[in-house]
């Protein structure tokens, strides 16, 4: 899980740093906000992926402004609350927006 955590930060690195543009609107993120949006999505990630409870494939996490933003399925209330525990531990997350769907067992 180290290697892939690693392998994970490096690719978005590279991401932000080649996809990385000026902001002309008021909406857009810099490219500083665009750099550390990238890197919070990274930590968030790694660490949803190493937490035994939530597993992190499931769940797909996107920043902007600080604010980060949970999609996905999970299996249980504490599951997605674990979720939310693990993104506010990340330094840099200024909010975020919990919008996991708990999957019925039928």
């Amino acid at each position: 899980m180290k290697l892939f955590r690693h392998y994970l930060f490096v690719i978005t690195v590279i991401l932000a740093s080649g996809l990385s543009a000026c902001s002309s609107a008021p909406n857009q993120e810099s490219t500083g906000e665009f750099f550390d949006s990238s890197l919070i999505t990274a930590k968030v990630k790694a660490r949803l992926i190493d937490d035994r409870i939530t597993g992190g494939f499931r769940i797909k996490v996107s920043t902007r402004k600080g604010v980060v933003s949970l999609s996905g399925y999970v299996n249980s209330i504490f599951e997605k609350d674990q979720a939310t525990l693990i993104t506010n531990g990340v330094n840099g997350v200024r909010g975020i927006e919990n919008g996991l769907v708990i999957r019925s067992v039928d």
